[in-house]
């Protein structure tokens, strides 16, 4: 069981004067960790694009506490939004829509849309609510690496340039939240998450999967995202263990990543067994590549992870993580592979 963990009102206190001050402020969700700026300040919002290495035309996704502040920041709210808020908010759900008049262009990379969502963190719930108003927020971390999913993760990664890092825990999804956008009556899902397809689907109807034309770019949606330092590949389940012996022929150090336990002990490979569960395999997985990444390996192999749309986060962060395709703006990426 994840522990939950809530701040001190000096800590709440504390972090909302930093984002008074155009500061930035790292805070749990239940999905990962955010790095927060005001969202009504144009220049502490560019911060986080020099923090993270982020690129400008990247948009970021302004968290609130309430979905009742919706209009603040939207001029039109589609009513399959509408249901889908009363269905999962607060929750691991992005939603991309029209952007107020007001918004600046450094949320919505120069897009006419806006993405907004309301965390379920007890933590990230305090802040927002403290603050009074919306906290742009991408991953804690540096453009395309390992989410953050605890406070010391944020600390390894930014270090000083993060004003104040509200430790909650573990994060209980470990995974970014599911982002879904508008076509008329339509709902595309734009990156899989916490809430599966069928989800979505119960509550909005058809569901488009994947980026379309004139889908709007989203985070996450680079071909190459959520990567370790080390080179990582995708090998096939039963496969595991030869691929661990080939690699790791002639004293080569790699390390596994597999949902069982090796079938015999290899001398250069170091092991984790995520286990079967798409829950636990999930929450764990930015820590146990980021384990693997320390492990002083030339390579990480990971057993490919069943079909179904519990694992569908999860296939879309490892497709992406292993992908050898230079960054880009091109949101079209792995989502294709995804049933």
């Amino acid at each position: 069981m994840v522990r939950v963990v809530r701040a001190t009102q000096v800590e709440i206190e504390n972090a909302v004067q930093a984002l008074r001050d155009g500061e930035l402020v790292a805070f749990p969700t239940e999905t990962v960790y955010g790095l927060g700026a005001n969202a009504q300040n144009p220049a502490a919002v560019r911060r986080i694009f020099e923090a993270k290495g982020r690129p400008p035309t990247h948009p970021v996704i302004v968290h609130l506490d309430d979905p009742r502040f919706l209009h603040r920041w939207v001029r039109e709210v589609p009513q399959a939004a509408t249901r889908l808020a009363e269905a999962f908010w607060p929750g691991p759900l992005t939603m991309v829509m029209p952007r107020a008049a007001h918004v600046h262009d450094v949320i919505t990379g120069g897009q006419d849309t806006i993405a907004i969502r309301v965390p379920a963190h007890p933590m990230a719930q305090q802040l927002l609510t403290a603050f009074g108003g919306g906290i742009a927020a991408p991953s804690a971390n540096r453009y395309g690496r390992l989410s953050p999913t605890r406070a010391e993760h944020v600390r390894e990664e930014l270090g000083d340039a993060v004003r104040v890092i509200l430790d909650g825990g573990e994060c209980q999804l470990g995974l970014e939240s599911t982002i879904v956008a508008f076509e008329g009556d339509t709902v595309r899902l734009l990156r899989p998450g916490g809430i599966t397809a069928a989800q979505v689907r119960a509550v909005a109807g058809e569901v488009l999967i994947g980026p379309g034309p004139e889908s709007p770019r989203v985070p996450g949606g680079t071909p190459t995202h959520y990567a370790p330092n080390t080179p990582l590949t995708l090998v096939p389940p039963g496969e595991i263990d030869a691929l661990a012996d080939a690699a790791s022929a002639g004293g080569r150090r790699v390390a596994v990543l597999a949902q069982r336990l090796p079938l015999r002990a290899h001398k250069y490979v170091t092991w984790i067994n995520a286990g079967r569960r798409p829950e636990s395999y999930g929450r764990d997985l930015y820590a146990n590549l980021r384990t693997l990444d320390r492990a002083g390996c030339q390579q990480i192999l990971v057993q490919g992870v069943p079909d179904g749309d519990r694992w569908d986060a999860i296939r879309d962060r490892l497709l992406r993580a292993a992908s050898n395709i230079a960054e880009s703006d091109d949101v079209t990426g792995t989502m294709a592979a995804l049933p």
